[in-house]
């Protein structure tokens, strides 16, 4: 991949499991979001501590599962907690191969059953460009989510330059495409694989993809391409399909 350009990957990874949780795969997950090699990779769902499942698990990592994908890949990564509990916690990750200059954890919880958090970093491209990165994982409720989305709208307003490059990528559970008033009208960013195709990516579940969740949303930056990911071996993964875009930063 040429240096000028950006290649982005959003990806819920269901905790390392298959659908129904059937069958531990974060190795395999691991192996094929290697093969991609993107530049930054936004996660949902992973899991940074499991006490129960690392003792029952024989190939559960001894790190982390953000280090241990990120695994000299990507030296730099940010991790927020979203749902903590008595045996652990999970939440939204991002891994980059350029240095943070910040990130912060914002929390979007409405309920206790189902915590929820914005991740937000900004890294240092190549070409000295500060690139501001929000992972997000939004609630299932339309009410929920309508807080979450004024959430990172003032978000974004108090604390990212309106010239100063924005991706916004995750799984927002939209299926009803409700979120574009937000970031389309209001903030003036536009879904990448929407652009490419004239409508939103339909990832999930991963088998048959019929509801479009998983978004990555941009302003400031040329987008070249966006892909869905559907073939094998992503259909046999996560229950989520992943998105994957590349971005012109010359």
């Amino acid at each position: 991949m040429p240096s000028d350009t950006l290649k982005i990957l959003t990806y819920n990874i269901h905790k390392g499991f298959t659908a129904a949780n059937r069958k531990f795969i974060l190795h395999d997950i691991k192996e094929a979001i290697r093969n991609i090699n993107a530049d930054i990779v936004f996660l949902q769902e992973i899991q940074g501590q499991h006490i129960i499942k690392q003792n029952k698990i024989g190939n559960w990592p001894n790190d982390s599962q953000f280090e241990f994908l990120a695994d000299q890949v990507w030296k730099h990564h940010a991790y927020g907690k979203n749902a903590i509990y008595k045996s652990g916690h999970h939440g939204n990750a991002i891994l980059s191969k350029y240095p943070f200059i910040e990130w912060e954890n914002i929390n979007v919880s409405s309920m206790k059953t189902a915590s929820r958090s914005l991740l937000h970093g900004t890294i240092e491209l190549p070409n000295g460009e500060k690139l501001h990165l929000i992972c997000v994982h939004l609630g299932l409720l339309d009410t929920e989510r309508e807080k979450q989305l004024s959430t990172l709208v003032q978000r974004i307003n108090s604390h990212v330059p309106h010239d100063a490059p924005l991706i916004i990528a995750g799984d927002f559970n939209d299926w009803r495409g409700r979120a574009e008033r937000y970031l389309n009208t209001d903030l003036d960013l536009f879904e990448v694989f929407k652009r490419s195709t004239g409508k939103h990516a339909k990832s999930f579940p991963a088998w048959f993809p019929t509801l479009k969740m998983d978004r990555i949303y941009s302003r400031g930056l040329e987008n070249i391409d966006c892909q869905r990911l559907n073939r094998i071996p992503w259909r046999k993964l996560s229950d989520h399909t992943p998105l994957l875009a590349t971005f012109s930063i010359s």
